[in-house]
């Protein structure tokens, strides 16, 4: 619950919030935990901030970890900019099985077959269909919700923008039978992660971690706010700072 108004030394009336007790405009770089969705993460900076105006600027899944952009005050204005910077991802997947939803939250099957090695790596403009347990539309209702029901559906093509993909390393043998690979991954937004690694055939997603957004990168981002905690001095990036460095030429990864 969101702490009462102060009251005046005299203990009579509510006082006036002060100007320097609002957060500034801006935006948050936080490290999401497994477990917590996107809005989870949002709310809760929301609450530590008094009610400010809060959004983010491109969903995790609740299984992904990583960078989440976090908009503040007039920022949340700049989210459609903020969404369209290129992203990058560090995967680790399961090889020689399926999942119903891409990840490990999903009904696996066991195959035996394995991608090639190498495997052969889409890049550039990619035609991809979302999974079926994703956040996208379909007929007006959200794919996932429409999944759980167990209705029988497709979602819709789309083009999308693969920068850069590359297996980092693939075990050469695994004690439980089944080998594990790496990749690094740059797309541009709306690319669903989980469907590059499941068009590679007999393949699904261990772990997600996203590493960058544009200039912005993981290493910089601190943790969401615990529940019910108040956040006196967030490390925000003024909103101006933030847009200069988002319209910068891109640095090579690290």
């Amino acid at each position: 619950m969101d702490a009462p108004p102060r009251r005046s030394p005299e203990g009579s009336a509510p006082a006036v919030a002060d100007e320097r007790d609002r957060p500034a405009d801006g935006v948050l770089l936080l490290d999401k935990p497994a477990g917590l969705t996107s809005h989870d993460v949002v709310e809760a900076v929301r609450r530590s901030l008094g009610g400010a105006k809060t959004g983010h600027a491109g969903t995790l899944d609740p299984f992904a970890t990583g960078l989440l952009l976090v908009l503040v005050g007039r920022a949340t204005k700049a989210q459609r900019r903020l969404m369209s910077l290129r992203k990058r991802y560090e995967v680790l997947a399961a090889l020689g099985a399926l999942s119903s939803t891409g990840d490990t939250e999903g009904e696996i099957t066991h195959t035996g077959r394995e991608p090639p090695d190498p495997p052969e790596l889409s890049t550039g403009e990619v035609l991809q269909r979302p999974p079926l347990y994703s956040a996208v539309k379909v007929s007006g209702q959200r794919a996932y919700a429409r999944a759980r029901r167990g209705e029988s559906f497709e979602t819709p093509e789309r083009w999308v923008t693969v920068h850069r993909f590359e297996q980092l390393w693939r075990e050469q043998r695994a004690a439980d039978g089944h080998r594990r690979a790496a990749f690094l991954i740059e797309c541009g937004s709306g690319t669903y992660v989980r469907s590059l690694i499941a068009d590679l055939g007999d393949a699904y997603c261990l772990e997600l971690r996203r590493t960058a957004i544009g200039p912005f990168d993981v290493r910089d981002a601190v943790a969401p706010p615990p529940p019910g905690a108040r956040w006196s001095e967030p490390p925000l990036i003024a909103l101006e700072r933030a847009l200069a460095m988002a319209s910068a030429p891109l640095e090579a990864p690290h």
